[in-house]
């Protein structure tokens, strides 16, 4: 700060209510910024499910009438439908939050329909958002399918100019069925994906028996169901207590299969890998232990670095990945001798790779009261068929109220075919026939306009 502005600081008069203290600024502001990034961006909501940034995407695609069995359009015009009406931020962010939306190894139960090249789970990019084209899966019409229907409360946009819903009526919990990962200020949540009919058994035992215990949801939906595959290995108890609290780490595996070839000889198929594991990262791993690096500041190999590259170099000859379009993941691993022990050489690849890593849980999200907090199972399960109960009971409302308006049409019209004759009469010779039926049949304005507008 300059000495002249340092001066005018210092003079400012102790009356100044428009004065603030620097520090009092500082964390004003650091506070907003933390709520915009945890509410506006990093956080699902329990009650659909799904980031801001994401909603806005499916709506978008909702109102453009890409449904399931609507002609994929490209997804640049998705994207600037989106930035144009609803997130006003950059098309990169937006295009990466569609994509993920359509990877089927990124979401148990992708939500959109992707015909393109939209990355692979070995971290290739998707192609420009030129190139692709996108439209909605039917499972999104289990979170759009009610949105006309008075079950979604809708806000202005960022201008004003249109609204946009603020939560949509989704039909099951997707914050449990596709999981979420994300990074606000000062809290993270890695929500892993479970499978759909387990998470629905759960939700209908609780609406059942509303003092369900989480044992009894646990038997219904044992654990994750992740998008890549995997067996989860952990124990009962490691899970209930991860899920009683919301916070924990599960030990997840790979799965393979002993394939047996000529004269006795044998190879090892990993067909589906844990949770953020990919097959160049396998890969990546066995390179690293079979030809390892000097680590820095050091003049030769470490003697743990000798030691685990002998011992690969006995058990392992060939690694390869077959993936491909007839398996989704397909690593081949050959032993150097049919006379290895199978055990011995699975156990080894376990322990040195990411055939078996720890998958955290963390169970941070937006509640229904709009405050981000971290919830056990039972409590995610609750908040959600508290919403789902209120959606019902909004979307019986709305369909009521649509009754009662044309019954009363119909009652409007059912006097004008007793008193037909009367009826035109009365609208020839008025020269303003509104008021002149409403007065002379007893109608009201909507029932007047209606008659009016009849041929």
């Amino acid at each position: 700060m300059s000495e002249q502005a340092t001066l005018e600081f210092d003079n400012r008069p102790e009356d100044d209510t428009d004065s603030l203290a620097l520090g009092d600024y500082a964390r004003r502001a650091y506070l907003d910024y933390a709520i915009s990034v945890v509410k506006g961006r990093a956080l699902p909501d329990v009650c659909d499910g799904l980031k801001p940034v994401q909603r806005r995407i499916l709506y978008a695609m909702w109102r453009m009438g890409l449904a399931f069995d609507a002609k994929p359009v490209k997804s640049a015009r998705v994207v600037g439908d989106v930035l144009g009406r609803f997130h006003p931020h950059g098309d990169q962010a937006a295009y990466d939050a569609l994509v993920r939306l359509s990877q089927d190894f990124a979401q148990r139960y992708p939500l959109i329909d992707g015909q393109g090249n939209f990355g692979s789970r070995d971290g290739d990019g998707a192609a420009a958002m030129r190139y692709t084209e996108a439209r909605l899966a039917p499972i999104a019409r289990l979170l759009l399918g009610e949105i006309d229907a008075g079950t979604a409360d809708f806000i202005p946009n960022y201008d004003g100019s249109t609204t946009e819903p603020r939560l949509l009526p989704a039909r099951l919990p997707f914050v449990l069925l596709n999981g979420a990962s994300g990074i606000a200020v000062g809290m993270a949540t890695e929500i892993p994906a479970h499978n759909l009919r387990e998470v629905a058994s759960a939700c209908v035992a609780l609406l059942k028996n509303p003092r369900l215990e989480l044992a009894d949801a646990l038997a219904l939906m044992p654990g994750p169901d992740f998008a890549t595959g995997g067996q989860l290995i952990s124990s009962p108890q490691d899970i209930a207590a991860a899920y009683a609290v919301g916070r924990g780490s599960l030990k997840v595996r790979a799965r393979w299969t002993v394939e047996a070839l000529a004269r006795g000889q044998w190879q090892l198929v990993i067909n589906e890998l844990p949770h953020g594991t990919s097959t160049q990262m396998v890969l990546e791993e066995i390179e690293e232990l079979s030809n390892p690096k000097i680590r820095p500041g050091k003049k030769a190999l470490a003697p743990e670095q000798i030691a685990l590259k002998a011992t690969l170099l006995n058990l392992l000859d060939t690694v390869r990945d077959e993936s491909g379009r007839e398996a989704a993941v397909r690593l081949v691993f050959e032993p150097r001798s049919s006379r290895i022990d199978q055990a011995e050489f699975v156990n080894t690849l376990l322990a040195r790779t990411s055939l078996e890593t720890s998958v955290p849980i963390n169970l941070v999200m937006i509640g229904a009261d709009g405050k981000p907090r971290q919830k056990g199972l039972m409590d995610i399960l609750r908040e959600w068929i508290a919403y789902r109960r209120d959606t019902v009971q909004r979307r019986s409302k709305h369909r009521l109220e649509q009754v009662d308006a044309r019954i009363h049409i119909l009652e409007g019209r059912q006097q004008v075919l007793l008193n037909l004759d009367e009826v035109i009469e009365t609208i020839r010779n008025s020269d303003d026939p509104r008021p002149a039926l409403m007065a002379r049949f007893d109608l009201t304005e909507l029932q007047a306009d209606d008659i009016l507008d009849m041929r």
